[in-house]
């Protein structure tokens, strides 16, 4: 059985969805990041760099999260374009990698400096606040003109979008960012309806994460901050 290394951050959670859309059995483990256990040795075989989500299955390991959305779409030849050099190929490429690389990061980091990070940081949040509202931003725009990412077809595109749109409100530190970013709001109200996106909602609840960001938790998360003390 496919062995799926969680937690319920955004980007485990885009792939908790597609395993729930494609109906495939999987083996759910937990890696709790605030008590340090994607340092494990043994979690370190799967993925090498430390983070979640990855998969095993069988003789197969794919670690990052869009990886894995591709990797499980192409093999099952489900919500992804399948024809090579094609025109819908292309923007599925384009546009899962847009949020690989800029969606996911960005997010990430307004999300520290906006959260965790130490005085002073005026100047780091303002980069990637910008940043983050300026990838939004290309997103919804180009909601307004398309139904789905790709279209008119429901893709693993979307699937990484809601790993993250779920969290905007936290990412922007807003309150109501839907005024902002309506078509968003539409795409991500319509994905969350979904059985599959119930399902994988609720696999959050088959295991108690740590929540406190205690001295313990900022040591596993941020070790950069380590450095700083010598």
């Amino acid at each position: 059985m496919l062995k799926f290394y969680y937690n319920a951050a955004p980007n485990p959670m885009k792939i908790a969805l597609l395993l729930e859309e494609l109906g495939l059995p999987y083996e759910a483990i937990p890696v709790d990041t605030r008590k340090g256990q994607q340092f494990d040795p043994a979690f370190k075989q799967v993925n090498p760099n430390s983070k979640v989500p990855a998969i095993m299955d069988g003789d197969v390991t794919v670690f990052d999260s869009n990886a894995i959305l591709l990797f499980l779409a192409d093999r099952e030849q489900q919500f992804v374009p399948l024809q090579a050099g094609s025109v819908e190929r292309g923007q599925m490429l384009s546009w899962l990698m847009f949020i690989a690389s800029g969606i996911g990061p960005f997010s990430g980091q307004s999300v520290h400096f906006r959260h965790a990070a130490p005085e002073p940081k005026e100047y780091a949040l303002n980069r990637y606040d910008f940043e983050a509202h300026r990838h939004w931003g290309v997103i919804n725009e180009h909601l307004s003109n398309h139904h789905y990412m790709l279209g008119e077809h429901y893709s693993i595109v979307d699937m990484a979008f809601w790993g993250w749109a779920r969290m905007v409100p936290y990412v922007l530190g807003l309150e109501n960012p839907w005024t902002v970013y309506p078509h968003i709001k539409r795409l991500l109200d319509e994905i969350n309806a979904r059985p599959a996106a119930q399902r994988a909602e609720a696999l959050k609840t088959r295991n108690t994460f740590k929540a406190e960001l205690d001295d313990e938790a900022k040591r596993f998360m941020f070790p950069q901050n380590e450095r700083l003390k010598k």
